[in-house]
């Protein structure tokens, strides 16, 4: 062989070789940083943009897609100690004609977290009002997502400012009473009980109590490399006071049950969607919100835990989009 086309092959193996050892060496060295590139690059081919937005010395970060239009807006609140990105999974499903906006939660991510501020419901959805009202979300009623405890948040936020929201959408919402504890809410309780917090199963400080907590919240058993299950737990760590702090205020009696308090307020159309096989929060759940709230659809996945955005992205979507159409009257612009 020419020497020429040789020294060609190891030049190319060699740049080659760089990029492909960075990035070996980055997913075993650096699993966290991987997680953040990812939900970058998610975020740029979705076509979703970060801002930021302030209420007197109170940052909120956030990230849209589109324009208001003559179509409501979609505003989507995530779960205890999520963040924005974890809506992706759902937007790369939905129309791009919408215009969606994912905020960050009070404390969480990129949004003010200070000592000071009222992690309860009412202060959260007191937070969500202002950040609307920054961005002029209101100027129009808006369609209102969220799930878990932004689920709860959303309900309240619901009850609250009725003018606000032109509909819900409830995805496994926490904060209603129930009459027999399910065994993780049992669990919880026993926690309480003994002042153990360090040991709240959706808090994990190891990469195995976080494949517990995956197991918990889903349905299907995602097999995640040791070094992604690092990973997250690497976001997560510097964060875990903050969550316990957050999840000991959520649970008090001022939060618990406010979402069962308020859903008879609930005059909006409202679609519950939630996981038949949810673990975390009972799916007797829909049931409840759907005998007090008086214009309500459900919707009950098989074969699905409490995590419904990531294990069902797609049907999420297409429910979302399909309720809006009912409601609204829009065209049900077909799902790829």
């Amino acid at each position: 062989m020419d020497v020429d086309v040789v020294n060609m092959f190891v030049i190319a193996g060699g740049t080659l070789a760089i990029p492909i050892l960075a990035f070996v060496a980055s997913f075993l060295l650096w699993p966290s940083a991987l997680i953040r590139i990812y939900y970058w690059y998610w975020r740029r081919t979705l076509g979703m943009q970060v801002r930021y937005v302030h209420h007197e010395d109170y940052q909120f970060c956030y990230s849209f897609r589109g324009r208001p239009g003559h179509k409501p807006s979609i505003l989507m609140l995530h779960g205890f100690s999520a963040h924005k990105d974890m809506w992706l999974s759902v937007v790369k499903f939905l129309p791009k004609n919408l215009h969606l906006v994912c905020v960050d939660m009070p404390g969480h991510e990129g949004t003010t977290r200070s000592s000071l501020d009222d992690l309860s419901i009412d202060g959260q959805v007191k937070r969500i009002h202002q950040f609307v009202e920054c961005l002029k979300l209101n100027k129009k009623p808006f369609h209102l997502v969220g799930t878990s405890m932004g689920g709860q948040v959303a309900g309240v936020y619901a009850a609250y400012y009725p003018s606000d929201v032109s509909s819900l959408c409830l995805v496994c919402p926490a904060g209603l009473q129930y009459s027999t504890d399910n065994q993780f809410v049992q669990r919880l309780k026993e926690l309480q009980d003994s002042a153990a917090v360090e040991k709240i199963p959706l808090i994990p400080s190891t990469p195995e109590e976080m494949s517990e907590m995956l197991q918990l919240c889903s349905y299907v058993r995602f097999k995640v490399p040791q070094q992604i299950l690092q990973g997250l737990v690497d976001v997560r760590i510097p964060h875990n006071n903050f969550y316990r702090k957050l999840f000991l205020e959520i649970v008090s009696e001022k939060s618990r049950y406010s979402l069962h308090q308020n859903m008879d307020k609930i005059k909006v159309p409202t679609q519950i969607i939630w996981g038949k096989q949810d673990q975390v929060l009972d799916v007797s759940g829909a049931d409840m919100l759907a005998k007090s709230i008086a214009n309500c659809q459900v919707e009950l996945l098989e074969n699905c835990g409490h995590s419904v955005v990531m294990e069902r992205p797609r049907k999420t979507a297409k429910l979302i989009i399909d309720f809006l159409a009912s409601v609204h009257n829009t065209d049900n612009k077909k799902l790829d």
